[in-house]
């Protein structure tokens, strides 16, 4: 079989040539060629010598995961489905803005976490993506994009925010994680790199540690008793715990806060009292807000706060001197909008919206 070079990081990828006698240089040479100028093809990698390509057609290969279907949103939003084999598929969102593009990609097909609010968990985890099915996602968006007249590649900021809970798939993560910021491959800064976690505290400081990207937080509650349900891995590391890893985050982090990420569900924890609380909560933490307004999806236990609310919800924020902001539904009409990646699929976990309603009460 031969190798997919996508497969490997920038230090992987040297290692590997230099197993086939070719000298560093060679790596840097072919990196370019893949990210810098989105070839797979390795006759069409002039400055390598004929031999060096002839022994890459043999042993390796540029490879992606097959395009099932692409929408646009209304918006200009694109969403692809990707398929990853033994019946998986993921997706990948990019979202256009004025002066920049944002890819949200996918890290895993399906995810373990089960958060009450989000369709993905809704098809449980079936297994983690390679760092070539990551990556791959970024050089499938730039290559069907195309750059632009200056010759820039579409993709401005990538947010691990997809498919999947990328501290639960750290090593793949991280090696898509280095290309991505390589200054021979997309060369990206950290700052406009970021991974979203649900709290995965001991990831958290290893990624701290290996590969510090700005961070955000899945938060969603202000307290133990409501975030152990609609973020059931709180259970085994509750906001005392997160909370301190965000502080010893912040001593590596390219950005000097955390964005804590809140999606806005009508009754549950919308209420001017759940924001002075979280309040209390992140005192220590330097951190922004993003609000979300809560997408639904089928058979989901939970509405979408009324506008009014959020904004008071904000306000509270805002008057204590958080930076808070919300999100723009983006791509809603093709279900690429945040926590309705996979909507469509059945439900293959054990919760239901009458346990949840329960315990919330």
């Amino acid at each position: 079989m031969k190798q997919n070079l996508l497969d490997f990081d920038p230090a992987a990828l040297t290692a590997w040539f230099a197993e086939q006698g070719e000298k560093p240089f060679r790596a840097r040479q072919v990196m370019r060629w893949i990210y810098k100028s989105g070839e797979s093809d390795f006759d069409a990698m002039s400055d390598l010598a004929k031999s060096l390509r002839e022994k890459l057609r043999q042993l390796a290969c540029v490879q992606i995961p097959s395009v099932v279907r692409e929408e646009l949103a209304g918006d200009g939003t694109r969403k692809w489905l990707l398929d990853v084999g033994t019946g998986n598929a993921v997706e990948t969102v990019f979202i256009p803005e004025e002066g920049r593009g944002t890819l949200c990609v996918s890290t895993q097909a399906g995810c373990a976490l089960d958060c009450a609010f989000c369709s993905t968990g809704k098809q449980g985890f079936n297994r983690n993506l390679s760092t070539a099915e990551i990556i791959g996602q970024v050089w499938w968006a730039n290559h069907e994009l195309g750059k632009d007249a200056d010759g820039h590649w579409p993709v401005t900021n990538v947010v691990l925010m997809g498919m999947g809970e990328p501290l639960l798939n750290f090593e793949n993560t991280v090696s898509a994680l280095r290309l991505m910021l390589d200054d021979h491959c997309y060369g990206l800064s950290r700052r406009r790199v970021t991974v979203s976690t649900s709290g995965v505290v001991p990831a958290m400081d290893r990624l701290r540690e290996e590969c510090p990207v700005a961070l955000a937080v899945s938060l969603h509650a202000p307290n133990d008793k409501l975030r152990n349900v609609l973020v059931p891995i709180n259970q085994k590391y509750p906001l005392s715990e997160l909370m301190a890893a965000c502080q010893r985050y912040l001593e590596k982090a390219p950005r000097d806060f955390v964005t804590f990420e809140y999606v806005m569900l009508a009754g549950v924890n919308d209420s001017e009292q759940d924001a002075r609380e979280l309040l209390r909560l992140v005192r220590d933490v330097p951190c922004k807000f993003n609000l979300i307004p809560f997408n639904p999806f089928p058979q989901a236990p939970y509405r979408r706060s009324a506008m009014p609310v959020v904004m008071r919800f904000r306000d509270v924020l805002a008057q204590a001197g958080i930076v808070t902001t919300i999100r723009k539904v983006r791509g809603d009409d093709i279900a690429a909008a945040c926590g309705q990646l996979a909507g469509q699929v059945q439900d293959r976990t054990k919760r239901t919206g009458q346990r949840v309603i329960e315990v919330i009460a």
